[in-house]
Protein backbone atom coordinates (compact mmCIF):
# COMPACT_ATOMS: atom_id res chain seq x y z
CA UNK A 1 0.00 0.00 0.00
CA UNK A 2 1.28 3.45 -0.89
CA UNK A 3 2.00 5.89 1.93
CA UNK A 4 -0.84 8.40 1.94
CA UNK A 5 0.56 11.86 1.20
CA UNK A 6 -2.82 13.42 0.65
CA UNK A 7 -6.15 11.85 1.64
CA UNK A 8 -8.72 11.65 -1.13
CA UNK A 9 -11.44 14.08 -0.06
CA UNK A 10 -13.90 16.30 -1.89
CA UNK A 11 -16.63 18.69 -0.85
CA UNK A 12 -19.65 20.33 -2.39
CA UNK A 13 -21.88 23.17 -1.28
CA UNK A 14 -25.63 22.70 -1.66
CA UNK A 15 -28.67 24.78 -0.78
CA UNK A 16 -31.49 22.46 0.22
CA UNK A 17 -34.63 22.72 -1.88
CA UNK A 18 -38.27 23.16 -0.93
CA UNK A 19 -39.25 20.09 -2.97
CA UNK A 20 -36.86 17.95 -0.87
CA UNK A 21 -38.69 18.80 2.37
CA UNK A 22 -41.52 16.98 4.08
CA UNK A 23 -44.74 18.82 5.12
CA UNK A 24 -42.97 20.04 8.31
CA UNK A 25 -40.26 21.83 6.29
CA UNK A 26 -37.51 19.34 7.15
CA UNK A 27 -35.53 17.59 4.43
CA UNK A 28 -36.87 14.06 3.92
CA UNK A 29 -34.28 11.53 5.09
CA UNK A 30 -34.08 9.76 1.72
CA UNK A 31 -32.90 12.94 0.00
CA UNK A 32 -29.65 12.94 1.98
CA UNK A 33 -28.39 10.25 -0.38
CA UNK A 34 -28.62 12.70 -3.27
CA UNK A 35 -26.34 15.05 -1.33
CA UNK A 36 -23.90 12.21 -0.62
CA UNK A 37 -23.96 11.35 -4.32
CA UNK A 38 -22.99 14.90 -5.30
CA UNK A 39 -19.97 14.73 -3.01
CA UNK A 40 -19.03 11.21 -4.15
CA UNK A 41 -19.20 12.36 -7.78
CA UNK A 42 -16.76 15.21 -6.99
CA UNK A 43 -14.52 12.72 -5.17
CA UNK A 44 -14.30 10.33 -8.12
CA UNK A 45 -13.73 13.23 -10.54
CA UNK A 46 -10.54 14.07 -8.62
CA UNK A 47 -8.97 10.80 -9.77
CA UNK A 48 -10.52 10.70 -13.24
CA UNK A 49 -12.92 7.85 -12.53
CA UNK A 50 -16.35 9.30 -13.31
CA UNK A 51 -19.39 7.13 -14.01
CA UNK A 52 -18.63 7.10 -17.73
CA UNK A 53 -15.02 6.11 -17.00
CA UNK A 54 -16.23 3.34 -14.67
CA UNK A 55 -18.49 2.04 -17.40
CA UNK A 56 -15.73 2.28 -20.01
CA UNK A 57 -13.42 0.29 -17.71
CA UNK A 58 -15.95 -2.57 -17.64
CA UNK A 59 -17.27 -2.14 -14.10
CA UNK A 60 -20.25 -0.78 -12.21
CA UNK A 61 -20.05 -0.06 -8.48
CA UNK A 62 -23.41 -0.69 -6.76
CA UNK A 63 -23.88 0.33 -3.15
CA UNK A 64 -24.06 -2.73 -0.90
CA UNK A 65 -24.28 -1.07 2.53
CA UNK A 66 -25.03 2.33 4.05
CA UNK A 67 -25.15 3.93 7.49
CA UNK A 68 -26.46 7.38 8.33
CA UNK A 69 -26.44 9.21 11.66
CA UNK A 70 -28.88 12.13 11.49
CA UNK A 71 -27.46 14.49 14.12
CA UNK A 72 -29.66 17.52 13.47
CA UNK A 73 -32.50 18.05 10.94
CA UNK A 74 -31.93 20.01 7.74
CA UNK A 75 -34.51 22.68 6.90
CA UNK A 76 -35.22 23.65 3.29
CA UNK A 77 -33.41 26.65 1.76
CA UNK A 78 -30.42 25.96 3.98
CA UNK A 79 -26.78 26.09 2.84
CA UNK A 80 -24.76 22.98 3.65
CA UNK A 81 -21.27 21.67 2.93
CA UNK A 82 -20.99 17.94 2.21
CA UNK A 83 -17.60 16.26 2.45
CA UNK A 84 -16.75 12.83 1.06
CA UNK A 85 -13.57 10.95 2.00
CA UNK A 86 -12.40 7.66 0.53
CA UNK A 87 -11.41 5.45 3.48
CA UNK A 88 -11.26 1.96 1.88
CA UNK A 89 -10.48 1.01 -1.70
CA UNK A 90 -8.55 -2.25 -1.96
CA UNK A 91 -11.43 -4.77 -1.65
CA UNK A 92 -14.39 -2.45 -1.63
CA UNK A 93 -15.01 1.25 -1.88
CA UNK A 94 -16.00 2.96 1.37
CA UNK A 95 -16.78 6.65 1.37
CA UNK A 96 -17.37 8.56 4.61
CA UNK A 97 -19.56 11.66 4.49
CA UNK A 98 -20.17 14.60 6.79
CA UNK A 99 -22.79 17.30 6.28
CA UNK A 100 -21.97 20.62 7.92
CA UNK A 101 -23.97 23.82 8.31
CA UNK A 102 -22.22 26.13 5.84
CA UNK A 103 -22.33 29.20 8.09
CA UNK A 104 -21.62 27.78 11.55
CA UNK A 105 -19.58 24.72 10.58
CA UNK A 106 -21.73 22.59 12.90
CA UNK A 107 -21.87 18.90 11.98
CA UNK A 108 -25.43 17.96 11.04
CA UNK A 109 -25.10 14.42 9.65
CA UNK A 110 -22.46 11.74 9.23
CA UNK A 111 -22.68 8.65 7.06
CA UNK A 112 -20.86 6.12 4.94
CA UNK A 113 -21.57 4.01 1.88
CA UNK A 114 -19.86 0.83 0.71
CA UNK A 115 -19.65 -0.27 -2.90
CA UNK A 116 -18.11 -3.21 -4.73
CA UNK A 117 -16.94 -3.57 -8.29
CA UNK A 118 -19.12 -5.72 -10.52
CA UNK A 119 -18.12 -6.78 -14.04
CA UNK A 120 -20.57 -5.28 -16.52
CA UNK A 121 -20.27 -8.38 -18.71
CA UNK A 122 -21.70 -11.24 -16.67
CA UNK A 123 -22.56 -9.30 -13.50
CA UNK A 124 -19.92 -11.04 -11.39
CA UNK A 125 -18.88 -9.28 -8.17
CA UNK A 126 -15.15 -8.69 -7.68
CA UNK A 127 -13.63 -9.54 -4.30
CA UNK A 128 -10.67 -7.26 -4.99
CA UNK A 129 -11.06 -3.79 -6.46
CA UNK A 130 -9.85 -3.64 -10.09
CA UNK A 131 -6.43 -2.13 -10.73
CA UNK A 132 -7.93 0.43 -13.11
CA UNK A 133 -9.41 1.99 -9.95
CA UNK A 134 -6.77 1.22 -7.30
CA UNK A 135 -3.95 2.53 -9.49
CA UNK A 136 -5.74 5.89 -9.71
CA UNK A 137 -6.26 6.02 -5.93
CA UNK A 138 -2.66 5.04 -5.18
CA UNK A 139 -1.34 7.68 -7.60
CA UNK A 140 -3.49 10.34 -5.95
CA UNK A 141 -2.34 9.33 -2.46
CA UNK A 142 1.28 9.44 -3.57
CA UNK A 143 0.76 13.00 -4.84
CA UNK A 144 0.94 12.02 -8.51
CA UNK A 145 -2.27 13.58 -9.77
CA UNK A 146 -2.80 14.53 -13.38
Amino acid sequence: MTKIVQPLTAEVTIVTSFQDADPMGVIYHGNYFRYFEEARHALMAKIGYSYREMQASGYVWPIIDTRVKYVKPLPFNHAIRVTATLTEWENRLRVDYVIFDLDSGQRLTKAHTMQVAVHIDGGEMCYVSPTVFTDKVEAYHAGKTE
